[in-house]
């Protein structure tokens, strides 16, 4: 994995998942289709698939609003030496290194571990230097901290 995820890589990535949701959406879309033979209760089997179409649904709505998004390329590498979204960060939260890719589950392809942007850890690693100790709360009433051993 490189050690950072570029623009271009990232809208790449958003666009082959999309690409992915979207023929999943059409499989399932032909699983409950209604073929006319049967009656209600046959149909009604096909519960499972209008959930996982509703799901599938909102993950493609959540990465067209990612695409969509204006802030989007705003996203960079700083040159500062801070983590910023699409780097590869390494943690440790007490019991060693860990690395993890700074962005959307998305971006990720398989075997790599996320920390979203949006989550509280994800917050308080963004515009972390290296070295630092920073804390967040996992849950309401809890904290824990995490140092960010490396970017890249």
């Amino acid at each position: 994995m490189t050690a950072t995820l570029s623009r271009t890589d990232r809208r790449d990535a958003l666009l082959s998942r999309l690409a992915e949701l979207t023929e999943e959406r059409r499989a399932t879309l032909a699983e409950i289709a209604p073929t006319g033979m049967g009656d209600d209760a046959d149909r009604a089997t096909n519960v499972d698939a209008h959930v996982r179409l509703a799901m599938i649904d909102r993950r493609i709505a959540d990465v067209e609003a990612e695409l969509a998004d204006a802030s989007y390329d705003e996203h960079r590498t700083r040159s500062d030496g801070t983590a910023s979204i699409g780097d590869v960060v390494t943690v440790d939260f007490g019991d060693g290194p860990e690395q993890y890719l700074l962005g959307s589950v998305e971006e990720a392809g398989p075997g790599v571990d996320v920390i979203t942007p949006g989550s509280p850890l994800g917050r308080a690693l963004i515009g972390a230097a290296v070295g630092t100790t920073v804390s967040y709360a996992p849950r309401p009433h809890r904290t824990a901290s995490v140092t960010l051993v490396a970017i890249g």
